[in-house]
């Protein structure tokens, strides 16, 4: 099976590479809050699948990443998304050192609804400070600067499916292979236990609150950086990208692919971004279709897409 999710992988690449090159430009655009909301959710699913904590305000810490890329290219002279995205991640880490010394302390539904008390919180604060944020009219993300060079040459089109789409796909690439460390390093064995069995970490003499609380100051640093990516192809951030509702999108994305699964997050991200462009094609209601989905997946397939292909593979190899 190790094989076979490796060839997987390789083929999922090389397909990611060679997409500028022989898909319509509309699919390559499509990829781009893709490979964002998949930052964000390998961060996300650190929290959900390996600490056992359901945030239900991760939105907050999308919106500032995005708010902090839109304040510095509009109100300060830098362009470069290196400092952007290193910024965005270092304020991310700062409010969720804060806000997680609270959080933590909590489980279960009490978790939930602390994150998203807080979540709201900035939503409120972003559409209020009108002056300092530009209100429910947002603030402009210039475009970036990547590796020091400007491309301001190039058209916007051609700047996001070429130099901006390999950069974006280059930094997934990196997060993912940095997240299958953490998750596969002694801290990631630790997380597990406090996720299995609080009680019993504790008399290992584990502190239960301080590994949560860490695995929430990541998850927080990997949503930044999507919040980043996320809105420089739009070049412009509204109070919406904090709101509630893109919280539970991020859960909802989590639960298709699969939190039980590393790469299951990846695939729900893929997955919802191509789904809710058909549907919305079609059907103006498409909350309506993702809210059957989602309880179609909780009764029926709780393991998220991630488990179907598992299950078929296991059944593929245990029929050889």
């Amino acid at each position: 099976m190790r094989g076979s999710v490796a060839v997987g992988l390789a083929l999922a690449l090389g397909l990611a590479l060679a997409l500028p090159l022989i898909a319509p430009i509309y699919h390559v655009t499509l990829m781009l809050p893709f490979m964002a909301y998949g930052i964000a959710l390998l961060g996300l699913n650190l929290l959900f699948g390996y600490a056992g904590l359901v945030s239900f305000g991760h939105a907050l810490f999308l919106g500032i990443g995005a708010y902090a890329g839109a304040f510095l290219t509009t109100h300060t002279p830098v362009r470069s998304l290196e400092v952007i995205l290193l910024t965005a991640m270092l304020a991310a880490a700062l409010v969720a050192a804060l806000v997680g010394a609270l959080c933590v302390r909590y489980v279960k539904i009490y978790f939930g609804m602390l994150t998203l008390a807080f979540g709201m919180l900035f939503y409120t604060f972003v559409l209020k400070f009108y002056h300092l944020t530009g209100g429910d009219e947002g603030m402009r993300f210039l475009r970036p600067t990547l590796l020091g060079q400007p491309l301001s040459d190039m058209s916007k089109t051609a700047y996001l499916v070429g130099p901006y789409y390999y950069y974006s796909l280059a930094l997934l690439v990196l997060a993912t292979a940095l997240m299958w460390r953490i998750v596969h390093s002694p801290f990631g064995l630790c997380l597990r236990t406090v996720r299995d069995n609080p009680l019993k970490a504790e008399s290992l003499g584990l502190s239960v609150p301080r590994y949560r609380w860490h695995a929430f100051v990541v998850s927080a640093i990997y949503a930044a950086a999507g919040g980043v990516l996320l809105a420089t192809p739009t070049g412009n951030v509204d109070p919406t990208l904090a709101y509630w509702t893109h919280s539970g999108s991020l859960v909802f994305m989590t639960l298709l692919g699969g939190f039980a699964s590393f790469f299951g997050p990846l695939l729900g991200a893929l997955v919802f971004i191509y789904l809710q462009d058909t549907v919305m094609s079609v059907f103006p209601y498409w909350r309506l279709v993702f809210g059957a989905i989602l309880a179609v997946l909780v009764i029926f397939a709780p393991t998220g897409l991630a488990g179907l292909v598992d299950r078929a593979l296991s059944a593929r190899t245990a029929r050889r």
